[in-house]
């Protein structure tokens, strides 16, 4: 099964009504935005970090003293949580969090920390994937493979890429984490000096914390406090990722033919989760705003998006998070075709 892509045609709005998106500069639409979106506001900022710290405290508590077989609610519910504190280090690494660079370094090193995430890794990592985002063999974060590498790749690591564009697509994030963030080659000789210092931040946690947990709650402990929800955290964060970036509709271009307007308005994906996944995840799902400026910090999102919708509304990709849309995604989305868009695995097959 091959998906198809609609091509985008020129679509009215109240600020230039007749030209097509990849006609636009990214500034086009930013201007657009109220300027309360880009406001940093102290309260809502640390107001997210209590928001996160007493929904970790919630479920810490829930698995100690609730029966055994609670364990996977509060396990769900944790690793959402540990996922706010994700995101709560994603604005300090964008430096949307607070307006002193130390402060954003020092909560965001905090944030990462129990996580077992270098900041800096990521930090450096991630603002290339919103510099080149949908830039075909240039984002680094999603670049979905052509047929033609996937056929020249060898047949393990054609195996490992089915799985984690297919049913096991839950498990991407924790692929990423590893194979990304840890390797000093994937940095600037500049760099270097501070990802090495993020990873020394993880590893001295790894340290004391992953011995005196095993020590004092035994083998079990160390799997129902911290792998359990950790497992949860990286299934949410492949989710938000793979949704972001991947729908039949959202396109893909090389170097010569990208257009940031077009990547950043019309190449990510707005969805819906339950009301309490958004809470704990400070709306990390409102993802277009986002992608237009890493300056807005995570509690303007819906105000950016609200604008958006009124002014760049038939540009939007919006979904529900289900199990339809899962499917869709992962029995569709595999590899990429510029000129029909989305072909399965099994379609190669048929060729």
């Amino acid at each position: 099964m091959t998906a198809t892509i609609p091509p985008l045609t020129p679509t009215v709005t109240p600020s230039n009504p007749d030209r097509p998106i990849a006609d636009l500069k990214l500034q086009d639409i930013i201007k657009t935005l109220p300027k309360e979106c880009f406001e940093k506001k102290a309260s809502k900022a640390w107001a997210s970090v209590l928001v996160t710290l007493g929904a970790i405290a919630v479920g810490y508590l829930g698995i100690i003293y609730l029966p055994w077989y609670f364990l996977p609610v509060t396990w769900i519910w944790t690793g959402t949580a540990l996922t706010g504190a994700f995101v709560v280090g994603h604005d300090c690494g964008h430096r949307s969090f607070a307006k002193k660079r130390w402060v954003n370094d020092l909560v965001g090193h905090i944030a990462f920390a129990p996580l077992i995430y270098p900041f800096h890794s990521w930090r450096l990592l991630h603002d290339h994937h919103h510099l080149h985002t949908n830039k075909v063999e240039v984002d680094n974060a999603w670049d979905p493979w052509s047929v033609e590498a996937f056929q020249a790749s060898p047949a393990i690591v054609r195996l490992f890429y089915q799985a984690i564009r297919g049913p096991f697509w839950w498990t991407g994030s924790i692929f990423h984490w590893s194979l990304m963030h840890f390797r000093l080659s994937n940095f600037a000789e500049r760099d270097r000096n501070k990802v090495k210092l993020s990873i020394a931040v993880v590893f001295l946690f790894a340290a004391i914390a992953f011995p005196a947990l095993i020590a004092t709650t035994g083998v079990w402990g160390f799997v129902k406090f911290w792998l359990m929800p950790w497992l949860v955290y990286h299934f949410w964060m492949s989710t938000f990722t793979i949704v972001h970036h991947t729908i039949p509709e959202i396109r893909f271009r090389p170097i010569a033919d990208w257009s940031a307007a077009e990547a950043q308005l019309n190449g990510t994906v707005h969805c819906d989760y339950p009301r309490w996944v958004e809470v704990l995840c400070h709306d990390i799902n409102v993802h277009i705003p986002h992608h237009l400026s890493v300056a807005i910090p995570s509690y303007n999102l819906r105000l950016a998006h609200a604008s958006l919708k009124e002014n760049w509304g038939p540009f939007l990709y919006e979904r529900t998070f289900n199990l339809k849309l899962m499917q869709q995604i992962s029995a569709q989305c595999h590899l990429y075709d510029p000129e029909n868009g989305y072909r399965t695995f099994g379609s190669l097959k048929k060729v």
